[in-house]
């Protein structure tokens, strides 16, 4: 199929040696896009504070922190800050490029969502349909109550959910379906002990696998992390007749022109483009190591990879409301539902140590969404509207309407990514501070 024409990216190479010649491509950039900036009445970023980015990264590149990264800063639809940090894999010391290959983990989500509502648009697909009206095994899922034995064993209680589990709560994590690693010890061990991941399994077998898990809490009740967009990237395979990346390449990655994001890299010329972690890198490296031992299973949760090229078509439709390029992937109605916070103050969901979005963030479908400034005193960067959303390989985007502007960080790090995105977040909003 043939794709849309599309502006490619090519990055500076952020080196040491590079940064005078880095600095004055950014101000170039900068340049060009000032007016608009100013005809719009939206600040545009300073070209001495997005220096700041290059500083940041060369010196973890250059300290061993990071093997490399690439970030784009893309305002009013052009890159305002697009730059390329050490390598890919400092086995093979390839130079990081704008097509170098991340595996996106949770930034998987986003897009499988997309692909959700857009069957919801069709009239396919109900927000409110229950799951066991597409896998069957769901009509019979239990509610893990964690209880104590007479003798004082703790031991999980299974009752009938007071509902079910619909689309809804697929959509925005209050299935009660959650990881392995996260809740209560009992839940966390039904799930270790279940043999979840044994074998060889597709999307059609892990959903009935997880449907004989308890669920952690009352659908509805609770925001937890969790499988529940697997179970929906099942549920988007079952009423569309396609596995999940025949339908996603279909309607999102070719009209996208997104050439590069895939489940499965299908030759050796795509497998030398991939990004990978450091040796010590060892949680990530394990979860790569069963990512890529399971090519079956599509995991519409985390099993997609991806490149800048490609993430910014994507990202860039997301602040578009849904279109690019004269194209509609979705309904004002449905994009306005996709971003709309459903875990806020009236919705009945709770939170609890594991909610995500983080401080000042609602939940809509896929995409966290800010809400307030928060409790942080001074409250964490970015602007009310925003969205966005990371994953444990250390990937991140956002999408501000105020400012017109989406921000991606892609690297490979499940050891460092918990104190450089918040870093990366806020040198990005600095730039756009109107003062010092």
């Amino acid at each position: 199929m043939k794709t849309p024409a599309r502006r490619i990216l090519h990055c500076t190479a952020a080196t040491h040696a590079g940064r005078l010649f880095a600095a004055s491509l950014s101000l170039a950039v900068w340049t060009n896009t000032a007016a608009a900036n100013q005809s719009a009445n939206i600040p545009a970023p300073s070209p001495n504070k997005l220096e700041r980015i290059t500083e940041f990264f060369n010196n973890e590149v250059a300290t061993g922190k990071l093997p490399g990264a690439v970030v784009l800063i893309q305002q009013h639809g052009r890159p305002v800050y697009l730059k390329c940090f050490g390598v890919q894999d400092v086995d093979t010391r390839i130079p990081m490029t704008a097509d170098t290959i991340f595996a996106l983990h949770s930034m998987t989500k986003p897009i499988t969502s997309v692909a959700a509502m857009m069957l919801i648009d069709a009239g396919k697909l109900s927000l409110a349909d229950p799951a066991s009206k597409f896998i069957p095994a769901f009509a019979d899922v239990k509610v893990g109550v964690a209880s104590v034995a007479a003798d004082g064993t703790p031991f999980l209680k299974l009752v009938p959910p007071d509902r079910p589990v619909t689309i809804l709560d697929l959509l925005r994590h209050t299935s009660g379906i959650t990881y392995d690693y996260i809740g209560g010890k009992l839940i966390m061990k039904a799930y270790s002990e279940s043999g979840l991941f044994d074998g060889r399994y597709n999307n059609k077998v892990f959903s009935d696998r997880i449907a004989r898990l308890p669920l952690a809490r009352q659908p509805g009740t609770l925001w937890r992390y969790g499988h529940s967009t697997d179970v929906l990237g099942r549920i988007i395979e079952i009423v569309s007749g396609q596995t999940l990346y025949q339908f996603e390449k279909q309607h999102i990655f070719d009209p996208l022109g997104m050439t590069s994001t895939k489940f499965v890299l299908e030759s050796d010329e795509e497998r030398a483009r991939m990004a990978e972690p450091l040796p010590s890198d060892t949680i990530l490296k394990l979860a790569e190591t069963q990512r890529r031992a399971h090519p079956e299973w599509e995991s519409g949760g985390g099993g997609l990879v991806s490149t800048l090229n490609d993430y910014a078509r994507f990202a860039q439709m997301i602040l578009n409301g849904g279109e690019l390029d004269g194209k509609r992937y979705l309904s004002p109605a449905a994009f306005r539902s996709m971003t709309s916070d459903h875990v806020g103050p009236d919705s009945g969901v709770a939170r609890d140590y594991f909610y995500f979005p983080g401080d000042g963030f609602g939940y809509g479908y896929g995409l966290a969404v800010r809400t307030d400034p928060g409790n942080a005193k001074p409250p964490s960067p970015g602007s009310i509207g925003e969205l966005k959303w990371d994953s444990g390989s250390g990937t991140s985007f956002g999408v501000d309407p105020k400012l017109d502007m989406i921000y991606i960080l892609l690297e490979q790090t499940q050891n460092e990514r918990g104190r450089i995105t918040p870093v990366f977040k806020k040198l990005v909003y600095d730039a756009f501070a109107t003062t010092d």
